[in-house]
This record gives structure tokens, sequence and C-alpha cells, in this order.
């Protein structure tokens, strides 16, 4: 089957500015989908609608989507959860946050149809407390659609009694991770569980089962059920299905967020949207997944944004943050920044998240200053395979997977530092590793 060249779903007859409210959007097709659902299909006939057009995740993992709704369904209680995750905290990632500020209404209308497949009458729409734009759209909208009757008893006359909460969330980084949101949604710091035993399909918000998906991951479902599962697959790759929201961020002439079809090449994102690295400069090092993924370097450019071919090469699309380092960039001063940073937001719950995070901003710390040796090239290399799993969440494993990734590629630059006494780049060659971008 050949594929469709569409590269805007998600935000197709979005405005450059401004959300669509509940009659713009619903003159583009919304609630379509939850009033098909709601009058002509079960819920087992949505989770196989879903099923067969193959969504995955985009919070970072991209496990099948239908996997986690069916595990809720058939669980052992009727009393079930739906979460939608929009606290997005990591550095270079703010494709939710863009999501929501042109088209609430599409997380709402998916996040509705999933709790109605899984059997939920209870809906969390959860957004990083941070963001007070957003959250302030998301709750008009869902004012919205409360009035016309799109949530709450009795939904569009069909029976089905489905109420939607929002939460706001706490600004950590781990407070968007699964299971850190739901001790922050009831009320509680954000430290993620223990995994065994709180898997949040078995054991999730107030022990329930419960289904977690991302912003991104909901606003695709309308979508697929208005049109169809064959038309979804008609987009992307054999394999990845769709478009993506990736968040281009770093040493380019033109960030933003950029919606494509997965199997667009890496270079296409950054030649062609991005306009090219700053200052006619070539490109040294992407994050194409943001910083708990490895490294794509320049004779990897050609690589096609999916799944599948990131991990083959040593990396991963993860949340779709793309960062991109010009050949001026110092990486052992981009690691420092980023191994600081994962140690600022750990909960500490975990010591050896805790203290392995901090030993590896230490030490990188020394080699900026001109302080490093060639012993503690072996040591942190020793100790990321040391702490890596030994976390409740990813936190810690994703610090140790970046570090390692840098000293495959970039080892000469670690050795640099300690020949000259410290850094051989201009200071002024970092780039920002901005949460998000308007």
């Amino acid at each position: 089957m050949s594929k469709q060249r569409i590269h805007r779903v998600l935000l197709d007859k979005t405005k450059e500015s401004g959300p669509l409210w509940l009659e713009e959007y619903r003159r583009i097709g919304g609630y379509e989908a939850l009033t098909k659902v709601l009058t002509q299909m079960k819920p087992p006939d949505v989770i196989a609608e879903i099923q067969k057009a193959e969504l995955r995740g985009r919070g970072g993992a991209g496990y099948p989507t239908w996997k986690k709704w069916e595990m809720v369904a058939k669980s052992y209680t009727t009393t079930r959860y739906l979460c939608a995750n929009a606290g997005e905290h990591e550095p270079g990632t703010f494709k939710d946050r863009h999501l929501i500020q042109r088209n609430p209404h599409l997380l709402i209308e998916g996040a509705l149809i999933a709790a109605y497949a899984i059997g939920a009458h209870e809906a969390y729409l959860y957004v990083n407390g941070s963001f007070h734009e957003e959250m302030e759209i998301v709750k008009k909208a869902m004012a919205e659609a409360k009035i016309e009757g799109y949530w709450g008893e009795n939904i569009l006359g069909t029976g089905v009694n489905i109420n939607l909460k929002f939460s706001p969330g706490s600004g950590s980084y781990v407070a968007g991770e699964e299971t850190g949101m739901l001790e922050v949604i009831e009320g509680r710091e954000a430290k993620p569980r223990q995994k065994p035993p709180y898997y949040p399909s078995y054991m999730g918000l107030y022990k329930k089962p419960t289904v977690v998906n991302n912003t991104e991951t909901l606003a695709n479902v309308p979508l697929i059920i208005r049109n169809g599962a064959d038309w979804y697959r008609g987009i992307g790759t054999e394999k990845s299905f769709g478009t993506m929201l990736f968040s281009l961020s770093g040493d380019v002439n033109r960030p933003g967020v950029y919606e494509l079809p997965f199997g667009t090449p890496l270079r296409t994102l950054i030649e062609k949207y991005g306009d090219g690295v700053k200052n006619g400069r070539s490109v040294k090092a992407v994050l194409p997944g943001g910083p708990s993924n490895g490294f794509v370097t320049e004779q990897n450019l050609d690589v096609s944004l999916n799944f599948d071919s990131l991990k083959a090469i040593g990396s991963g699309i993860g949340s779709g943050g793309v960062i991109v380092y010009s050949d001026r960039a110092c990486m052992v001063r981009t690691l420092l920044e980023f191994e600081q940073f994962f140690a600022r937001e750990s909960c500490g719950q975990c010591p050896p998240c805790q203290l392995g995070t901090q030993n590896l901003a230490t030490i990188l710390q020394r080699f900026e200053e001109g302080k490093g040796v060639l012993d503690d090239i072996t040591y942190i290399a020793q100790l990321c395979g040391i702490v890596k799993g030994r976390g409740y969440c990813y936190l810690v494993t994703g610090a140790a997977v970046l570090l390692e990734s840098s000293l495959k590629h970039f080892r000469h630059e670690y050795e640099a530092h300690i020949r000259g006494k410290g850094c051989p780049y201009p200071a002024s060659t970092g780039v920002s590793h901005a949460d998000h971008l308007s």
C-alpha cells in the first residue's frame, strides 16, 4: 500500500495562533467520533479499531495503545480511570503544550473516547502546573464541552456517564512519569512508584486499574475513529503509522513544533523545516528524542524518523524532542548541563539515582574546569553501568544512557579537556536547553 503524503493531521485546520474553540472545532468534524462511538460502537469495537490502526504511545516508550486499553478494560473491577498526561518537563520537549494551545478539544474528545473504551467513568486531564495559559485553555474547553453535553451524566442522551476532572501538575521532571503523575493527582509529592507492583494498568490511580496516555496519543484517537484505521495506516512507514509532533530546538534557525509523517528523514526536519543550522555551521550531533536517548551524529542524519530506525542506530524517538548541536558546540558542557538537570530533578527516593546523578555532574564539572583526568572517563563509564535500571523511574537510566552515548561519539572531546586543562570551545557556543518554546 502506498503511503499518503500527509504532513498535518493533528494540527490540520488549526490557526497560527490561538486555539480552536468549540464551534470552530465542530465545523471541522469535532465530536463526530465521540458521537459515533457512543451511538454505533461497543467498547471492544473501539479498542479493536485502535489495535487495527496500531497507534503507539507518543510519551516516550511507544507502547501499543490498544494493549493498555485492553488490560484495563478486562480488569477485575469496574472502577477504572483514564489519565491524560500533559506534564512534559523534559528539556527540548514542548509539543504537548503546543497541541493544547492549538486544539484542546481534540485532547478532550480523545480522552472521552478512551474512557468509554475501557469502561472508566472518570477521566483526568493533567497539565503541567507551570503552563498557566494552557491550563486556562483546557479548563475553558472543558466548560464548553460540558455545556453541550459531551461529558457528564447521560452524554448525548446515550446513558453513558463520564466525568472529566482537571488536575494541575507539579513542575518537576518526575511528575511527568506516569506513576509520579498519579501521586500528584492523589495529593502527594511527585515520587514515582516501584514497578512491580504499581503498574498503572493493575494498580494505578487510587490503586485501581488506570490507563495513562500522553496528550498526543489521545489526540490521534478521534481522527482514527472518524476516518478509519486504514486511513491512518496509509500515513507513515510500514511499522510506524501516522504522524508525530517534533519539538525542534537548539542550533537551528527556525525552532518550533513540526508535525511530520513517520519516515521523514531527520535531515529534512533540520534543513527544510528548521531552515538549517545557525550561522551556516554544520551539524555535530542531534538528540532526536530528548536527553534520555543517544546522540545521532552527522553521518546518520538521513535516518528515518520512526521507532525502529532510530533504535537500530542506538538512539530513540522518545517524545520527539529534537535538539540540534552545531560543530561549535561543546559536548562535555552539554552533558554537564543535562547531568546537572537530572541531579536537580531526582526526587531522592532511590539512592542510586540521587547519588549517581550527583556524582556524574560533579565529575563533568571537573572536566569543564580543567581538573579532569583519564581515570575520570573510566570511572563515569563504570558508574553508568552500575546505576542503569536502579531507580523506580527511568531518570537515572536516561542520564546514564545519554552519557554513555557521549563517550561513544565524543570521547575525544573529554580527552581534549584533559590535555588543554579546560574547555577548548568558546563560552558562547552552548545550546540553551529550554523546557519549551511558545
